[in-house]
């Protein structure tokens, strides 16, 4: 077997392009739809989505709450340092990534904002250090008092810029509930209550599983192929409900609607283990590429990722790699807005 370059999935992306704010109200963002059988595409808003669903069909949304994990601080010498809380260990220690990691050393105090001290103990490796907090009350406190959205380095922020609290919102899915994502499913960050409410009076049952994302689904692939890539695992549920509601639809010959690359790496994760669907929980390192036999999902909302990213590999694994790459040229076209903050698109 032939193997595939990683700069198959190697795109031009303009700056100007990458959406550093979302659509004044979230169901605005366009919505680019790709018909897989016929390669049509069509130019519609999110509101429209409700559409394309039919009495019968499942939604399928992720319902991770995300943390608001990155802290900013100074170290001793009055440098800044920035950290991304990844895993509470024990007590006030977290696993994070830090930058610049360069300037650390096991050993040296940090004060971070709202003059909170801790210590940097030990690199742990990969980029990951173990950092300990001196705080009463345990260190999920802190991200209460002082962490900001982990928005993704391509969104421009600064500590202080006064928009802490509209990322906090905006950042977040409106049905967010399971707490422990270190990054949003943003294919989600579309959807309203109202839209979710007219999907559910038109007959489609609206559902919800979980996968707390984690650094996996947004590490970049550094290799030269992609069968070299292994994805970190993270962690998912599925109920007993959701199962039994996945299982009827696919019986009554029914679509099947994954929101998010993360719904589908949950969902194809138990069908590879269980050889169907069922209640399971457990954690996933599942990297989809082209070639894979997906085989629950018939559609997919997402958003447009990446070049070279796991989510743009997944999506080209799904659409078709010269169906996706040439809907993305035309999205650029028309000047659609991409990545976590941008538009959407929905593959059918």
């Amino acid at each position: 077997m032939q193997r595939v370059s990683i700069e198959n999935f190697s795109y031009e992306l303009p700056k100007d392009l990458i959406a550093q704010n979302p659509a004044p109200q979230r169901d605005t963002s366009r919505l680019l739809v790709l018909e897989r059988d016929s390669d049509r595409i069509h130019h519609r808003y999110f509101y429209n989505i409700y559409e394309y669903l039919k009495e019968g069909d499942i939604l399928i949304l992720n319902n991770a709450r995300v943390m608001p994990c990155r802290l900013y601080g100074k170290l001793e010498n009055g440098s800044g340092i920035e950290a991304l809380l990844l895993n509470p260990v024990q007590g006030n220690k977290w696993e994070a990534l830090v930058k610049p990691g360069k300037r650390l050393s096991a050993g040296i105090k940090v004060t971070w904002d709202g003059d909170i001290r801790g210590d940097v103990e030990k690199k742990i490796g990969n980029g990951i250090w173990l950092l300990t907090f001196e705080l009463k009350d345990g260190a999920g406190e802190i991200l209460e008092k002082i962490g900001y959205p982990p928005l993704p380095p391509y969104i421009k922020r600064k500590p202080g810029d006064g928009i802490r609290d509209f990322d906090l919102e905006r950042y977040q899915t409106v049905f967010a509930e399971k707490k422990g994502a270190v990054a949003a499913p943003t294919a989600g960050l579309h959807f309203t209550d109202l839209i979710l409410k007219e999907l559910k009076e038109k007959g489609v049952n609206v559902c919800f599983i979980t996968l707390k994302v984690g650094r996996g689904s947004f590490e970049s692939v550094r290799m030269g192929y992609i069968d070299q890539h292994r994805m970190g695992a993270e962690y998912y549920e599925v109920n007993e409900d959701v199962a039994a509601c996945i299982n009827m639809t696919k019986r009554n010959n029914r679509r099947i609607f994954a929101v998010g690359t993360t719904v589908v790496r949950t969902l194809e994760t138990i069908a590879l283990k269980r050889g169907r669907i069922q209640a399971d929980s457990g954690y996933t390192d599942l990297f989809i590429s082209p070639g894979f036999n997906f085989k629950i999902v018939d559609s997919l909302v997402t958003n447009f990722h990446l070049p070279r990213s796991t989510p743009l590999i997944l999506t080209c694994a799904f659409a078709g790699m010269e169906r996706l790459l040439s809907a993305y040229g035309e999205a650029k076209g028309m000047n659609y807005r991409f990545l976590s903050y941008g538009d959407a698109m929905l593959i059918m």
